[in-house]
């Protein structure tokens, strides 16, 4: 079964710990939080004190995601409140060698994350000292976005070089997910699927989150 983060990016700000508490019930894994500068994405969201407020509201897993251009400046402020896994991008203009480095001396589990527009294979240095790797299935920087089908190839060859090295690291999805294109995901390797609209705006969320929890790479 796939781990299922929702995105809170999707969740209604004006009744937070009601809309955590009804995705924690319906089964959610973790939590998914996107962070973006208005630069390297076209969009601003999400500084550690909304952050803070949400690891007031749960105990499950927190999944920080940096989609900016300098990463550094935000791991300690969110390793402090809570983030458990930090991913940045390696579109970033930091070393990612330092950047890695950096999140292990704050015992952060490490994740790296990429655009659609770069190549998969821009990742292979850095496979064997990440944690996880996020493939991005619509161009970051808004919530509702349609999948791009053609993002499923980086998930296989990701899986094929994990199989190949004998590596741990996770695969984790984000971008149009629902039950048809998390499927498509899981069937191709993927670990952690992040679906934000689909989720939030479920009206019976327990139904949209069991058919991500129940996928398989055996599932239709």
């Amino acid at each position: 079964m796939p781990i299922v983060a929702p995105s809170l990016l999707s969740a209604n700000f004006k009744a937070l710990a009601d809309d955590i508490a009804a995705i924690e019930t319906a089964g959610a894994d973790w939590h998914h939080v996107d962070v973006m500068d208005c630069h390297l994405v076209p969009n601003l969201a999400f500084s550690p004190g909304i952050q803070h407020h949400l690891n007031q509201l749960t105990s499950r897993t927190i999944d920080t995601h940096l989609m900016v251009t300098h990463p550094s400046k935000l791991i300690s402020p969110f390793a402090e409140v809570g983030s458990e896994w930090i991913t940045f991008h390696i579109e970033c203009e930091e070393s990612t060698a330092a950047l890695i480095k950096t999140l292990r001396e704050m015992n952060v589990k490490v994740g790296i994350s990429l655009k659609p527009g770069t190549p998969v294979d821009s990742l292979a240095p850095y496979l064997q000292d990440v944690d996880m790797v996020l493939v991005m299935t619509v161009e970051p920087g808004f919530g509702g976005q349609a999948f791009m089908p053609d993002m499923i190839d980086k998930i296989t060859w990701l899986d094929g070089r994990r199989k190949d090295l004998n590596l741990p690291f996770l695969i984790e999805v984000d971008g149009g997910i629902n039950a048809e294109t998390g499927a498509q995901c899981v069937r191709a390797g993927a670990d952690v699927l992040v679906a934000g609209s689909y989720l939030y705006g479920a009206e019976d969320k327990n139904s949209a989150l069991n058919s991500l929890k129940n996928l398989s790479r055996t599932t239709p």
